[in-house]
C-alpha cells in the first residue's frame, strides 16, 4: 500500500515561519513506523511550494496513495479538508485520516461535518495509525483499533484510548528514513498552562527517549548535512541527568553542531546551561507569558518573577540567546498590567522575543472557560477562521486597546535592545572565551544582517553591531567578527579599515571563502585589482567567485582572461 503522510497549509501566512512552516516530528515517527512494517509510505510538506493546488494534485495522481494521514492543528485544518476533498475528487477509494491535536479534540466536529475525513486518530498516532492501515489492507473491521473515530452508519463512534506508549525508544529512528531539523526528546509537560493543551494530548506522565536513541538521531542527520537543530519540547531540561548526559555525548562524538531548545525558568541552573552551552545550544526560549502576576495566575503560569529574572541572567551569562515568549490580551489586562510586562522586559533584558495575543484552542481548560462563559460549541471551527481571540468575545477588551496594547509592548523591547545587547555579561571563564566570542558576533550579526537589520524599530544596529564584533574578538580571533567589522567597514566606504581587520581575520583563517571574498571585493573598491585578484583566484573554482574575478580582469583590460572565465562560468 502506498501512504502519504501531509502536513497542510495553514489559512494565513505565519509570522514566525519557524514555528508554524515546518513538518511536527510526529509524521516522521508514524512514516519511519510505516516503512519499518513494509509499506511504501512519503511526507509531503503542505506549506510552501508543495502545498499550491496545482502541486498537491500532481503528488496525488503521481503517488498514488491507498491511504491519506494528515497532521492537523487549528491553523491547518480547512487546507487538510481541502486536500482531502481534492483526493476524493480524483480517487473515491482513497482513505483519508485525520491526526494531531485538532483531530484529537475536534474528532466527532470533523467525522459530523466533513464527509471526505474517513476516520479520525486521538492523541499518540504511531501505533493507532499503523493498525488502521493495516485494517484498511486487509477490509476487517476497524473497530478493534484503539485511539480512533469512525462512522458506522449515521453514527459517529470512537474506540477506547490507545495506550501510551510506555517506552519511547521502541519506535524506529526516523532519522533513518528522512531527513529534518526539529527534534523532541520527551512527550509531556508537567506544566498545566491554561493556554496549552500539551497536558491532555500526552496524558499526565512525561516520557522520555533515551540519550543514546536522541542523539544517534543528531548523529544520522548531521551525517547528512544537518547542522543545526530545533529541540522542541515543551521543557526539554526537565530531567537534568539526562540532558547532562546528551550533551557528553555530543561532545564525546564530536558532532560540531548547533541547536535551539525551549525550557522553564525554573528548570535551568548554572551546570546544566554550562554544560549545554559547550554541547552547542546557542539559544533558549522560555515561556514569561507576562510581567503581572495576576496574569501569570490567570494563564496558571507558576513562576515567580524572581525565577524568570534569575534564568534569563543565567541563560545570557553562559552566552546562550534567551528569547522570551509573552501573552497579552488575557480577560482583565490593563495598562497597568501592560506596564508591569515592560518593567519585568526590562529587567530580564531578553535578547528575542515573540508576542502572542492570546488565543484559545479546543484540548484547553481556556477554551473550556470560553465555552461555558460564552456558550460557545464546536460548531465555531465550521467559519474558515485559524483560530478565537479571547478578546473578540470579552466585552471588557476591544480590538483597537489590545493593538495597542501590542504596539506598546512591541516598541518598548524593540527600543531597548540594543541596550539588552551591549549591556550582557558574560561568565568570566577562559575556556568559555571561544563560545562567548561566538555567541557576541552571532548575535552582531542579527542586528547587522539577520532578522534586526530589516526592523527599522531597532535603533543604531550598526553601531550595536560594531561593539558586539569588537567584543568577541576581545575574547577570542572568532571569523564571523572578522567578517562581520570587514563588511561594516564597506557599507561605510572605509575600504582601508575593512582591508586591516580583514588582514587579521585571514591570518587565522586563511582558507575561509568568505573572508578571503570581503578582503578582494574591499581591494577592489581601493582600484587594487591584481592584488584583489590574489585572494579570488585561490577559490578559482567557486561560483561564488567568478564574477568578481572577471570584473578584475575588466578592470585590468586583460581580454583574454576575462572571456576564459566567462565561458567557464557560463550556464552554471
Amino acid at each position: 500500500m502506498n501512504i502519504l503522510l501531509v502536513y497542510p497549509g495553514c489559512l494565513e501566512a505565519r509570522l514566525h515561519e519557524e514555528d508554524a512552516g515546518v513538518v511536527p516530528i510526529g509524521l516522521y515517527y508514524i512514516g519511519a513506523l510505516l516503512k519499518e512494517n513494509g509499506y511504501r509510505a512519503e511526507v509531503l510538506n503542505g506549506h510552501g511550494p508543495d502545498g499550491s493546488p496545482d502541486r498537491i494534485r500532481q503528488t496525488l495522481t503521481a503517488f498514488q496513495p491507498d491511504v491519506i494521514g494528515f497532521s492537523i492543528f487549528n491553523a491547518n485544518r480547512w487546507g487538510g479538508i481541502e486536500m482531502a476533498r481534492m483526493a476524493k475528487d480524483l480517487n473515491p477509494d482513497v482513505k483519508t485520516v485525520f491526526g494531531g491535536v485538532a483531530a484529537t479534540f475536534l474528532w466527532d466536529h470533523f467525522l459530523t461535518h466533513f464527509d471526505a475525513i474517513d476516520f479520525t486518530v486521538m492523541g499518540e498516532g504511531e501505533y493507532a495509525f499503523l493498525e488502521l492501515v493495516r485494517c484498511i489492507e486487509r477490509g476487517d473491521d476497524v473497530a478493534s483499533v484503539r485511539g480512533i473515530g469512525f462512522r458506522r452508519g449515521d453514527d459517529i463512534v470512537k474506540t477506547e484510548p490507545a495506550m501510551a506508549i510506555a517506552d519511547l525508544d521502541q519506535l524506529p529512528n526516523p532519522a533513518r528514513y528522512f531527513t529534518y531539523q526539529h527534534l523532541a526528546l520527551t512527550r509531556g509537560c508537567p506544566g498545566k498552562c491554561t493556554f496549552c493543551g500539551s497536558p491532555r494530548f500526552w496524558g499526565p506522565k512525561v516520557r522520555f527517549h533515551s540519550a543514546d536513541y536522541f542523539v544517534d538521531q543528531m548523529e544520522m542527520l548531521r551525517d547528512r548535512g544537518v547542522r543545526f537543530f530545533y529541540v522542541s519540547d515543551d521543557t526539554f531540561t526537565l530531567r537534568k541527568d539526562l540532558v547532562m548526559e546528551i550533551c557528553q555525548k555530543i561532545l564525546e562524538r564530536g558532532l560540531n553542531i548547533t541547536w535551539a531548545a525551549i525550557s522553564r525558568a525554573d528548570c535551568v541552573d548554572g551546570e546544566i546551561l554550562d554544560r549545554i552551552r559547550r554541547a552547542g545550544c546557542v539559544q533558549i526560549s522560555y515561556g514569561v507569558e507576562s510581567g503581572s502576576e495576576k496574569m501569570r495566575r490567570f494563564l496558571n503560569k507558576r513562576l515567580s518573577a524572581d525565577r524568570i529574572r534569575t534564568a534569563f541572567d543565567l541563560t545570557a551569562q553562559y552566552g546562550i540567546m534567551a528569547r522570551a515568549y509573552f501573552i497579552y490580551g488575557c480577560p482583565g489586562e490593563t495598562p497597568e498590567t501592560i506596564g508591569e510586562t515592560i518593567a519585568l522586559i526590562r529587567e530580564i533584558r531578553p535578547l528575542s522575543a515573540i508576542f502572542y495575543i492570546l488565543d484559545v484552542f479546543p484540548g484547553t481548560a481556556l477554551y473550556d472557560e470560553f465555552q461555558k462563559r460564552f456558550h460557545v460549541s464546536d460548531d465555531i471551527w465550521l467559519s474558515k477562521i485559524e483560530d478565537i481571540l479571547w478578546f473578540e468575545y470579552d466585552p471588557d477588551l476591544d480590538r483597537e486597546t489590545i493593538l495597542a496594547f501590542g504596539k506598546r509592548l512591541r516598541t518598548a523591547f524593540y527600543e531597548s535592545l540594543p541596550g539588552f545587547a551591549a549591556s550582557v555579561e558574560l561568565k568570566d571563564a577562559p575556556e568559555l572565551a571561544p563560545l562567548h566570542a561566538d555567541f557576541l558576533s552571532r548575535l552582531a550579526m542579527t542586528f547587522t544582517h539577520g532578522d534586526y537589520a530589516q526592523n527599522d524599530a531597532i535603533p543604531d544596529k550598526e553601531k550595536t553591531g560594531e561593539i558586539l564584533c569588537r567584543r568577541a574578538l576581545a575574547y577570542h580571533p572568532d571569523h564571523r567578527a572578522f567578517w562581520g567589522l570587514g563588511m561594516l567597514m564597506q557599507q561605510r566606504r572605509q575600504s582601508d579599515a575593512a582591508v586591516r581587520i580583514l588582514e587579521q581575520g585571514l591570518v587565522h583563517y586563511p582558507d575561509s571563502e568568505d573572508l578571503n571574498l570581503c578582503m578582494a571585493v574591499s581591494l577592489m573598491n581601493l582600484g587594487r585589482f591584481e592584488q584583489a585578484l590574489t585572494y579570488l583566484l585561490r577559490f578559482r573554482d567557486s561560483r561564488q567567485m567568478a564574477y568578481y574575478i572577471i570584473q578584475c580582469y575588466r578592470a585590468l583590460g586583460d581580454a583574454e582572461n576575462e572571456a576564459a572565465f566567462a565561458r567557464r562560468f557560463q550556464g552554471m
